[in-house]
This record gives C-alpha cells, sequence and structure tokens, in this order.
C-alpha cells in the first residue's frame, strides 16, 4: 500500500511540506561539499536569471512558478516548505533535483542505485496557522537548530540567497523578532504538533 502522504494533490497557488529520506536510512549527505551541491541545485532552477550548463544549455527556469520557503538538510533526510503557483510546478522543480544529485552522488561515492527511500512525498498544507507552525516544524527539526548550519533558519535573520523566499513566513508574524519568539515557544511547538500532524512527514 502506497504512504497516505505520497502527493496526490497537485494543486495550484498551494504550499506542501516536501520530504524524503534516504533508502534504508542511508546518509544522503555525507560531508559538507555534498550539502553546497544540493542547495546549489535550488540556485540551478530558483534564481532570478536563468541558468545554463557547462555547454550553454538552459536550465528549467522555475523561478515565478514554484519558490521555496524554507528547509532542513538532515544527515539522511530533507524537509522542504514549497508554494507552487503553477499545477506540477513543484513537482517539475522535484524530479531535477532528485534526479541531479542522485547523479552526483553516485558518481562521487562509487555507487549505483536509488539513493532515496521512494519518490519524495509532500503534504499540502491547509491554513495560515499550519503554515506557521510547519515553518516552526522543519527549522526546529535540528537538536541544535539555532547553530544548525544546513538550515534556512540563519537566512530568515541574516539575508536569504535570491533562490529562497522566506518573506511569505515572515509577512505572517509581521517581524522576525515575533518570528524569533515563535520558534523560542517551546510549550506551543509541542501543543502545535497535535494539530499538524497530518501536515507533517511520518518520523524519519
Amino acid at each position: 500500500m502506497p504512504s497516505r502522504n505520497i502527493l496526490k494533490i497537485n494543486a495550484p497557488e498551494s504550499y506542501y511540506h516536501v520530504y524524503a529520506r534516504g533508502r534504508s536510512r542511508q546518509k544522503i549527505f555525507r560531508d559538507e561539499d555534498d550539502f553546497a551541491m544540493f542547495l546549489n541545485l535550488f540556485e540551478r532552477y530558483l534564481s532570478v536569471e536563468q541558468k545554463v550548463d557547462a555547454y550553454g544549455k538552459p536550465y528549467p527556469h522555475l523561478r515565478g512558478d514554484v519558490s521555496l520557503l524554507c528547509y532542513c538538510l538532515m544527515n539522511n533526510h530533507f524537509h522542504l516548505l514549497i508554494y507552487q503557483t503553477s499545477e506540477r510546478a513543484m513537482s517539475q522543480l522535484m524530479r531535477g533535483i532528485m534526479t541531479s544529485y542522485s547523479t552526483y552522488f553516485n558518481k562521487k561515492y562509487k555507487l549505483s542505485g536509488g539513493l532515496f527511500e521512494s519518490r519524495y512525498k509532500a503534504s499540502r498544507i491547509s491554513s495560515d496557522p499550519n503554515l506557521m507552525h510547519v515553518s516552526r516544524y522543519i527549522h526546529l527539526d535540528p537538536k541544535n537548530w539555532m547553530q544548525y548550519p544546513h538550515s534556512s533558519i540563519h537566512a530568515y535573520f541574516m539575508g536569504a540567497d535570491e533562490w529562497l523566499e522566506p518573506a511569505p513566513i515572515i509577512k505572517l508574524f509581521g517581524s522576525t523578532p515575533v518570528y524569533a519568539d515563535f520558534l523560542n515557544d517551546e510549550a506551543d511547538y509541542k501543543q502545535s504538533l497535535k494539530t499538524i500532524k497530518d501536515e507533517l512527514a511520518n518520523k524519519l
């Protein structure tokens, strides 16, 4: 039976919590270069100006069709918060990223076969309050989340690369200090997990 969280609804003008993990829970990021490569793929597809490959062939330019609002990359899985304007833009983005990254990873480590456990999974987010809570869930995934280097948390307070768009989340709170207070509200965070459980990943 397929997982209930494998993407079934692919609606325009919608927010999604997207997640995937390594096959058999193996590491999908082994060193700093791996983390950097994965993020470079977002830059490839989501930069303001269209990117080209080494031969001058343009990559798909998805800016305006899909946005990355926040992320957290862990050793054996990742979480993303995505907004798609156009139907199937998210699918195109994730297919490009996961295929390209798997090719890079297998070549680098002399492996073959699938890197990820399955196709990415996605849960559509049903309301603004749940969107706020899911962004916090993603940022708080690492135990040392304030110092963790492989999430978008620092971009929220120190400025983001152009391919990352935190503004829709910050707008819900009015300012970054209010968002910081929200992140640090441990009691509210634990309570919110019951509310948004259907919009979160299965335990990774």
